[in-house]
């Protein structure tokens, strides 16, 4: 069984009283619902954590047991303690899944698993986005269709400052006429990484069936794979 770790600031829940209409108990805990009762329920042992926790909530001992991270942030990313980021780096480059949701863009682990600033184009009016499968062979594409519609949503547009993706799944289209690479997959080290743009706090993208869907497959493919060992350093 593998076991997921759901990250979250947790603060605008909190603070917000149009947030917290959507998710009462946290988008942590709207996430861990799914994986929790979802067709791959019995799957998964599923555990959350908060900023503010000790610790983040990402202690050695929980980390050591998480297969796949899903983390979620937004407006508090410099409260985050470089020596969690590190812990999280190192997890990932020996093969811990991440991925990485909505404005968790701007985290410290993404930006430096990326090396860039991560930066966009952003517009909160509430419009239509469709997201495109441009990589329909893709597992993390399995069981859409040719895309993923959300009828209001924030605006995200290019230029995204990110390396080039190992595989593009997911391209938005906004009715501004903007465009998004939405779903990007790297790898670092041994580990899996999956960006995926849509997740708002002020809109109920997590409940949609499609968005669970792709978080689903996503978690399945950022799992660790067993293969070949890996050796460094000098060779007799």
């Amino acid at each position: 069984m593998r076991t997921i770790t759901i990250w979250n600031e947790f603060r605008h829940e909190r603070e917000d009283d149009e947030v917290a209409a959507i998710y009462p108990d946290g988008i942590h805990e709207a996430l861990a619902e799914l994986f929790r009762t979802g067709a791959t329920g019995d799957q998964y042992e599923v555990q959350t954590a908060t900023l503010d926790e000790p610790e983040h909530g990402l202690t050695e001992d929980v980390l050591d047991e998480t297969d796949v991270l899903l983390w979620w942030g937004h407006e508090a990313h410099d409260e985050v303690a470089d020596e969690i980021v590190d812990r999280v780096q190192e997890r990932v480059l020996e093969g811990m899944g991440l991925l990485v949701l909505h404005s968790a863009h701007y985290s410290k682990i993404f930006k430096r698993l990326m090396g860039t600033t991560c930066s966009l184009q952003w517009r909160e009016d509430g419009a239509t986005e469709r997201l495109w499968v441009v990589d329909p062979g893709h597992p993390i594409t399995d069981g859409l269709g040719e895309c993923i519609e959300l009828p209001e949503t924030e605006m995200y547009g290019e230029p995204f400052d990110v390396p080039e993706p190992d595989q593009l799944v997911f391209t938005s289209w906004f009715e501004g006429g903007e465009v998004f690479r939405s779903g990007c997959c790297y790898r670092r080290g041994s580990g899996r990484i999956f960006y995926f743009r849509p997740g708002h706090e002020t809109y109920p993208i997590y409940e949609n069936e499609e968005i669970q869907q792709v978080l689903q497959n996503a978690v399945e493919w950022a799992s660790p794979r067993e293969g070949a060992p890996r050796s460094f350093g000098e060779r007799a």
